[in-house]
């Protein structure tokens, strides 16, 4: 949105706000875009795109923006209201607890974790929202460059430890094609291989011994709190309750117990990435 003397109205979304703040730090100090796009280390045709918001931000940008103008994090704090804006309900909580976690524990269903996910698989799925019409291009970009932030956290010098235990139908259902499911499987199989990481499968003929019937993830936090977190299809809830935190922790060694070792989960891993070539 433009006002009538032709600069964008920051208040209508968040990807302007963080675009015109850019411009008025740009403009106080008397810079061109390619003056502070030659500081940044970006081309100034990528500042123009952001600075009217029609490029995705990312948190690389934003960083670099607070470092050129001695901003403390004031452009990361609007990179986060504008990543945020493109995700579910309840889930930016969430991310900020599982950034701080030293184990997560999580269930899978029906589609491949994102800390797992390749970035074809994300963006195939991303793809779908935005033919489905439940989010915008800009919406489904920023979901990408948000996932990819996230995943930093298993790329740490000392990453937290990760039992993930996903359903069948994760590796099952097809999504973006057998290409991008080949190379999401293959992932899967280096990710088991890092020493931090525990992966099982569990089959389809657990039946009625599955506990879970949704997707959930358990963080312990370095001061030893467990959170847990669980989505319906409309928001998230971080679940902080002693009570239900602890009913879903030993459910989940139930789930464990129930599934298939990590040897015979990478075999079944390997048997479908087969089925696709």
């Amino acid at each position: 949105m433009v006002s009538d003397g032709g600069e964008v109205d920051g208040t209508s979304s968040p990807a302007l706000r963080f675009g015109e703040e850019l411009r008025r730090s740009r403009r106080a100090r008397g810079w061109s875009q390619l003056a502070l796009a030659a500081r940044m280390g970006y081309s100034g045709g990528l500042l123009s795109y952001v600075e009217r918001g029609k490029k995705p931000v990312t948190l690389n940008l934003a960083v670099r923006a607070d470092q050129v103008f001695g901003t403390g994090e004031r452009f990361q704090q609007l990179w986060r209201q504008y990543s945020n804006a493109s995700l579910l309900e309840g889930f930016a909580e969430f991310t900020a607890a599982e950034a701080r976690c030293r184990r997560l524990r999580t269930f899978a269903l029906g589609v491949v974790p994102g800390l797992f996910q390749t970035p074809a698989y994300a963006s195939a799925l991303a793809a779908a929202a935005v033919q489905r019409g439940s989010i915008t291009q800009a919406q489904a970009d920023a979901r990408i460059a948000f996932l990819a932030t996230r995943q930093e956290l298993l790329a740490r010098t000392d990453p937290p430890f990760v039992h993930a235990v996903l359903d069948e139908s994760c590796i099952r259902r097809p999504v973006g094609g057998p290409a991008v499911m080949a190379e999401q499987l293959g992932h899967l199989e280096e990710l088991a291989g890092r020493p931090r990481i525990t992966l099982q499968i569990a089959p389809f003929d657990i039946g009625e011994r599955a506990p879970f019937t949704m997707p959930l993830v358990l963080l312990d936090l370095p001061d030893r709190v467990v959170v847990g977190y669980a989505e319906s299809q409309a928001r998230g809830h971080l679940e902080r309750g002693r009570d239900a935190v602890s009913t879903w922790s030993r459910e989940y060694d139930l789930l464990q117990v129930e599934s298939l070792s990590t040897a015979a989960s990478l075999a079944r891993i390997r048997v479908v990435r087969k089925e696709l070539s």
